[in-house]
């Protein structure tokens, strides 16, 4: 009876490898052939077998990224061979590889297959065989792709491999429309200001089809408010029950029209592939920085939640560029301050809400940028620069089941909050104001005033008064819950602010201490050291931007 071969077979799962290991499974078992074959998700799980050989499945349409994976495999493995699946997808484009060229330069076996088409399934089970029945030789060409030792080598040696062996077209006449469209997209001139267009036309379509189902929950909280006055009368019960509750916790309920309208063009932004052209278009930025330009994949994530963000940084493989993209993220502003921009904007710049949004993510990203640039060039967190490549997955159409399911899962988290943190938040907030003259007309003498007016000498640079001080105190845990508090401290808004001091208050909670449970988060991921000065560092900067904006603002106006 012939020995097993043991194949590995190593690739993206864009590749296909998944359905060629099917394939190449069910052929040889039906040719009598001894081989068995273990699709290897990645290197490490390369580590942990032995195989006679290994089957690199390349991406035809992602080469330089499928093979920046070669020179890794033959750190590993003696003997491999390379197939070239969705070659056809690569000749569509008018471009094509020069196999015999790429195979002097690389030495290793290759062939080109297609599953669908059943293309070149027979060819490369007999060049497997072949290549498991042959010696390895040391004057092998692979033997010179392991003296180059590093990542930023290894690169360098795939870009020159393919500018040998990839014909590019004379012209675009090939190119599907999709790869237009994405040409247009990444174009290092249009990508950015296409990219800003978007965002503002999101904004504005949150802001405007919110509109009247945010007007009508607030209409119905209100109706609520004065019918539970009439039937409840007077009493710390129902003042709790009204003053507390319902406005606290309608207030932020008022913005889930908002939200929803919000995260389903998130969604469809990320389910067709678009925040990885963004992620792309800022690769450039972040090498600058000293950054890949994946760092910037969890700080779009941060747009959402923070937590999960600093989580998504665990991919980054460099631990420095790990921590330094986890620090980063509460820069990005996150959904649970969404609601406070929406109720400042809507009063105060009900011309230009998309701009004002728009201009809260710039600084945000902005200043996040600096942090990096500056924090790059301590002894904690600088290194050579490498150059890597990101990886853009094609274009696809969304799926409604996968957007609905993105929607609700963030709604879902939404009113958990309002269920929860707020609810509670509420109650609190709403004791301290009504004790101890349990009154909420005599606010001055309340415990809140108490807390707030300690607090006021430090706030009033930025213009800020002790109500807005106990405001900002009651988001530590959880920012929708300012929201709450400034429904039942000033009922309208625009009797306590001005537009500059509502947007230097909206500059304050964007910058100023992250939620406790992206504190917790950074406190797990990067130690505590490093999650303390985050806290230390994000309440100094919020207090001198705001600073700097009301007092430039006084000058201006």
């Amino acid at each position: 009876m012939s020995k097993t071969i043991k194949i590995g077979v190593v690739g993206s799962p864009k590749s296909g490898k998944t359905a060629l290991t099917g394939a190449l499974s069910a052929r040889a078992k039906s040719l009598a052939i001894p081989f068995e074959f273990t699709e290897v998700h990645d290197l490490d799980d390369l580590h942990g077998h032995v195989f006679d050989l290994v089957l690199q499945v390349v991406d035809s349409v992602n080469l330089e990224n499928s093979l920046l994976l070669t020179p890794h495999i033959i750190d590993e493995q003696e003997k491999i061979v390379m197939a070239f699946g969705r070659y056809d997808a690569l000749l569509e484009t008018d471009h094509e590889l020069d196999f015999e060229k790429m195979h002097r330069l690389i030495g290793v076996p290759q062939c080109q297959v297609s599953v669908r088409q059943n293309k070149g399934i027979d060819e490369l089970l007999q060049i497997l065989q072949t290549t498991a029945a042959q010696p390895v030789s040391t004057a092998h060409p692979i033997y010179h792709i392991r003296d180059l030792g590093d990542e930023a080598a290894y690169a360098a040696y795939v870009h020159g491999v393919l500018n040998q062996t990839l014909r590019h077209a004379k012209n675009d006449q090939h190119q599907t429309r999709l790869e237009k469209i994405d040409k247009v997209l990444t174009n290092k001139w249009l990508g950015f200001p296409i990219m800003l267009l978007i965002l503002y036309v999101v904004f504005e379509c949150t802001f405007t089809l919110g509109a009247y189902p945010q007007e009508w929950i607030a209409g119905g909280i209100d109706a609520l408010c004065e019918w539970s006055r009439g039937v409840m009368g007077e009493g710390w019960f129902p003042s709790m029950l009204i003053d507390g509750i319902i406005q606290g916790v309608g207030a932020v309920l008022a913005f889930l029209p908002n939200i929803i309208i919000l995260f389903f063009f998130i969604s469809i932004m990320e389910d067709t592939g678009y925040m990885s052209r963004e992620a792309y278009l800022m690769d450039g930025i972040m090498h600058h920085v000293g950054l890949h330009g994946r760092s910037f994949v969890p700080m779009l994530m941060g747009f959402g939640c923070n937590v999960p963000a600093i989580m998504a940084a665990r991919d980054l493989k460099d631990p420095r560029d790990r921590a330094l993209t986890m620090l980063m993220v509460p820069f990005m502003s996150c959904s649970a301050r969404l609601p406070v921009y929406m109720l400042f904007v809507d009063t105060f710049f009900a011309k230009h809400k998309a701009l004002v949004m728009l201009s809260l993510y710039a600084i945000g990203v902005c200043l996040g940028i600096l942090f990096a640039l500056i924090m790059k060039r301590t002894k904690w967190f600088k290194k050579p620069d490498e150059d890597l490549v990101n990886e853009l997955p094609e274009f696809r159409l969304p799926s409604w089941r996968s957007t609905c399911a993105h929607i609700w899962e963030r709604v879902a988290d939404y009113l958990q909050k309002i269920a929860t943190v707020i609810l509670w938040a509420s109650i609190i907030i709403w004791a301290l104001e009504y004790f101890p003259t349990q009154s909420s007309g005599d606010v001055e003498r309340s415990y809140l005033a108490m807390i707030g007016k300690a607090l006021e000498p430090v706030m009033s640079p930025l213009g800020f008064d002790w109500k807005m001080a106990v405001c900002l105190l009651t988001g530590l845990p959880a920012k929708e819950a300012i929201v709450s508090t400034l429904a039942i401290l000033y009922g309208d808004i625009s009797t306590g602010f001005t537009p500059l001091t509502a947007y230097t208050f909206m500059v304050f909670v964007l910058l100023y201490f992250p939620c406790v449970a992206t504190v917790v988060t950074l406190r797990r991921e990067v130690g505590r050291g490093w999650a303390c000065y985050m806290v230390v560092q994000s309440l100094l900067l919020a207090w001198v931007c705001a600073f700097a904006i009301y007092q430039t603002g006084l000058l201006l106006i």
